[in-house]
């Protein structure tokens, strides 16, 4: 077995005196695609933050590559990719634009901006701004923003939300030939016909914990259900209650 890229012991955070992530646990190996599943408030962006350096677990521990984040913040930096939900792109500025901004913050050159307008589509939109683009388009901005540098961590933070049927399939395609390329990726998602197709180990959170974790083929045979929706259904007793999950 591959040592760790990711190590989460221990941890717990609270916001607002509210517990959202308690005691989590949890390893993963290069190369590896998680998903983090679960309904809205079970702490999936939460986990994807403190990954990333964004936020700061109260307690417990978060190596990335061995390195913490408090010890070594420019080199632990530097080791993800990170593409948030969302984000409010300044005004103005253009598909290239945002990305060369972001390839300068990273050393990278404007070959590698062009490329990736290329891979996510996005070469054609001339001079229209990025704040004026579709969810989908923006996701695809996001997607190229977290890809530029080629790290071996990918952070995605519901990463199909806004896309077509179209742009989801290409997004399986080019997840995957990223952990084929010794890549990991670790995304939360609503949609978990995506996490069937696309993960090797879902995580099925719940009130900040995990309450299954798994190969999509793991939790079918455990659970005995159809596929990873109808097991999640079955598990947190939510047949006919799927919206949003």
């Amino acid at each position: 077995m591959a040592d760790s890229i990711v190590k989460l012991e221990g941890i717990t955070k609270a916001i607002k005196k509210q517990i959202i992530i308690e005691d989590l646990h949890m390893q993963i190996e290069p190369g590896q695609i998680v998903a983090l599943c679960g309904g809205n408030g079970a702490g999936k962006s939460t986990i994807l933050r403190m990954i990333a350096g964004i936020s700061q677990p109260d307690s417990g521990s978060i190596t990335v590559g061995g390195l913490r984040w408090k010890e070594d913040r420019k080199r632990y930096a530097e080791l993800i990719g990170y593409m948030p939900d969302d984000f409010r792109f300044s005004h103005g500025l253009t598909a290239y634009e945002t990305l060369a901004f972001w390839a300068v913050l990273r050393g990278i050159g404007k070959e590698r901006v062009k490329e990736l307008l290329h891979v996510v589509g996005l070469e054609d939109t001339g001079n229209k701004a990025v704040s004026s683009f579709s969810k989908g388009m923006r996701q695809r901005v996001l997607f190229a923003q977290a890809l530029l540098a080629k790290p071996p961590i990918i952070l995605m933070d519901e990463p199909t939300n806004g896309l077509d049927p179209y742009w989801i399939e290409s997004f399986v395609r080019m997840v995957k030939e990223t952990a084929a390329n010794g890549q990991t990726v670790i995304f939360s998602t609503h949609q978990l016909h995506i996490a069937e197709v696309l993960a090797d180990r879902i995580a099925l959170l719940r009130g900040g914990q995990i309450e299954l974790e798994g190969s999509a083929s793991a939790i079918r045979k455990q659970l005995g259900a159809s596929g990873v929706q109808a097991a999640f259904a079955e598990w947190f007793g939510l047949t006919g209650k799927l919206d949003g999950y």
